[in-house]
């Protein structure tokens, strides 16, 4: 499943959208290149989580907890060198072990996040390929039966957002 967002505030759109089908336990892997709105699109799924403090990149601190209606630990793995690095970070004892773990540049380590996950990709468009700098390409694959069964809602979900954001700067 993929679609292509035209703004930063389409790509926070679409975090709403996953943040409305999320349930305590669920991963969500983000990745993509530096700079693709993997930081924008968790600030979306946070705030629709009911987060109200400002949301950055976990990049130095590694892992940053928030308390919403769901508990969020927000990870970030680029600077990590060894899988056992996210072992240690114990995540299993933190927000994540009665909530939403939502990690970035977990396609690093997806095998060790387990086999029930959303992973979401996002890309910016090829030089030439008709886009702007805002536009990208998100991907996202469901993996394990939770997530199978959750494609109608998650695709609603996906669709209200999108519709409600367009009308926004229409």
């Amino acid at each position: 499943m993929s679609l292509r967002t035209a703004s930063p505030e389409q790509t926070r759109a679409i975090g709403r959208a996953v943040a409305a089908v999320l349930e305590p336990g669920d991963v969500v892997i983000l990745a993509g290149e530096l700079g693709t709105g993997k930081t924008v699109f968790a600030q979306g799924l946070l705030h629709a989580l009911g987060v109200e403090e400002h949301v950055v990149s976990p990049s130095f601190a590694l892992v940053r907890e928030y308390e919403g209606r769901i508990p969020v630990a927000h990870v970030d793995v680029y600077r990590l060198d060894r899988v056992q690095e996210l072992i240690d970070l114990a995540l299993d004892e933190s927000a994540a072990a009665r909530g939403v773990t939502v990690v970035e540049w977990g396609d690093r380590v997806a095998r060790a996040l387990g086999p029930e996950r959303l992973e979401v990709r996002l890309d910016r468009l090829p030089v030439g390929a008709g886009g702007d700098d805002d536009e990208r390409d998100v991907t996202f694959t469901l993996l394990g039966p939770t997530w199978h069964r959750r494609r109608v809602a998650l695709e609603r979900a996906l669709d209200e957002q999108l519709h409600a954001t367009a009308g926004e700067r229409g």
